[in-house]
């Protein structure tokens, strides 16, 4: 069952700096001043349903199981398209956050698809 998804529209110019510690930010526009170079920018949609672990993030066909969901996370989601995914595999999520099984973090670009299902 399909959750949430959203499409990147742009590339703030500095994502690389976050990818390194393997995570991303995404943001519905306008971003925070202080965050948008570090953004992927994406439609602002509404979440349907109860993202929890176990439920799988899919971003370009590849999918990643949910370890961690943040208090806030699905708010700010449906809200602002404001979400930060971690790759680190943890149980411990900040509120606006996920976090995902350790694994590589994709390479996200304009036209990526995101989507968060059951």
């Amino acid at each position: 069952m399909m959750i949430y998804h959203t499409t990147v529209k742009a590339v703030g110019s500095d994502v690389e700096a976050f990818a390194k510690k393997r995570f991303f930010i995404t943001f519905g526009e306008p971003a925070l001043v202080s965050l948008k170079d570090f953004c992927y920018f994406v439609e602002v949609n509404p979440v349907m349903g109860e993202i929890k672990p176990g439920s799988r993030l899919v971003i370009d066909e590849k999918e990643y199981k949910i370890t961690e969901v943040g208090s806030i996370a699905a708010e700010n989601l449906g809200k602002l398209g404001h979400l930060t995914v971690f790759f680190h595999g943890d149980r411990e999520c900040l509120p606006g956050s996920i976090c995902v099984e350790q694994d590589q973090m994709p390479e996200l670009k304009a036209g990526s698809r995101i989507s968060i299902i059951e």
